[in-house]
């Protein structure tokens, strides 16, 4: 199996796309990636959810990873999320993604239909019996209908070698706990990774490995930060970056969250594009108070 440590804070990176077409813009995806290294951030993941993974062809995913890959050049890892509805087509993508080189796969629930934690649990097997590199599980209900128990988590951190870390976005700090908490005895290292951005520092506090944050698409090097100040030992500051990227907040209760971060990142300048239609809708109250929030942070340094 291939070696990776999976730790630090992992950008799902955005997607750029051409506003002319909705075509995903190969060119500006790589200086997004540049733009996130030089901000010291851990790892790189394409096509998440910020990345829009679920509206992107199989076509449109193999170039991007393919950019991704080319771009990074082994600097960091490269997470690919793989993870589809039927577990035919996970199988299919993660092998793809091993096949061109991804570090570790980013393995979504499936979606839509309604799964039992047997069904869950045999998908992530079968999946694994494909792939030698490691595979993170990813926790998202409110997006996908699933949740993926920590009873559950533990029992396949403990069957299958390849699984050796979970992505908690469930936004729930007590299930990440218990992601925490039940894969501390399980035979290898398992790293837990806090997929809301709020929660990163308390991951961390908890015995966690660190965060895949959406918000490091607006600020790269503040949110690498929060993992480099815990691990140096310097909490206050690290308490301090944490707190530096809670004014966005404000700003989710007028739409999706991956629409705001990308509204953002193209209100710092980069032309990244809209989300894919219909989800790149915010109203002119939203993006005022987005462009608030950027204001307020930029004159504080955050970035």
């Amino acid at each position: 199996m291939k070696q990776v440590e999976i730790k630090g804070i992992i950008p799902p990176v955005v997607t750029p796309m051409d506003p002319r077409d909705e075509s995903v813009a190969i060119p500006e995806l790589r200086n997004q990636i540049e733009r996130q290294i030089a901000g010291g951030v851990h790892g790189i993941f394409p096509f998440g959810t910020n990345g829009e993974a679920y509206i992107l062809s199989l076509k449109e995913k193999e170039e991007i990873l393919e950019a991704t890959i080319d771009q990074v050049k082994g600097r960091i890892p490269i997470y690919a999320g793989t993870g589809c509805i039927s577990t035919r087509d996970t199988i299919y993508m993660s092998k793809r993604a091993e096949e061109m080189g991804a570090d570790v796969l980013s393995i979504i629930t499936p979606s839509f239909a309604l799964a039992s934690q047997k069904e869950l649990y045999d998908h992530y097997c079968e999946v694994a019996k494909h792939v030698s590199i490691p595979i993170v599980l990813y926790n998202i209900p409110a997006r996908t209908g699933n949740k993926l128990l920590p009873e559950t988590v533990a029992k396949l951190a403990k069957d299958v070698d390849v699984i050796l870390g979970a992505k908690d976005s469930s936004g729930d700090l007590e299930n990440l706990r218990a992601y925490i908490r039940e894969t501390r005895d399980v035979g290898k290292d398992f790293a837990v990774l806090a997929g809301n951005d709020g929660n990163i520092l308390t991951c961390l506090k908890e015995g966690g490995a660190g965060g895949v944050a959406g918000r490091a698409n607006l600020w790269p090097k503040t949110i690498a930060s929060i993992y480099d100040h815990f691990v140096a030992g310097e909490l206050e500051e690290a308490q301090a970056a944490q707190d530096a990227i809670a004014s966005l907040q404000r700003v989710f209760k007028y739409g999706n969250p991956n629409t705001i971060i990308k509204k953002g990142v193209a209100l710092l300048g980069y032309p990244v594009g809209d989300c894919r239609r219909p989800f790149n809708y915010l109203c002119d109250e939203g993006i005022e108070e987005l462009k608030a929030v950027l204001k307020e942070n930029e004159e504080k340094g955050i970035c």
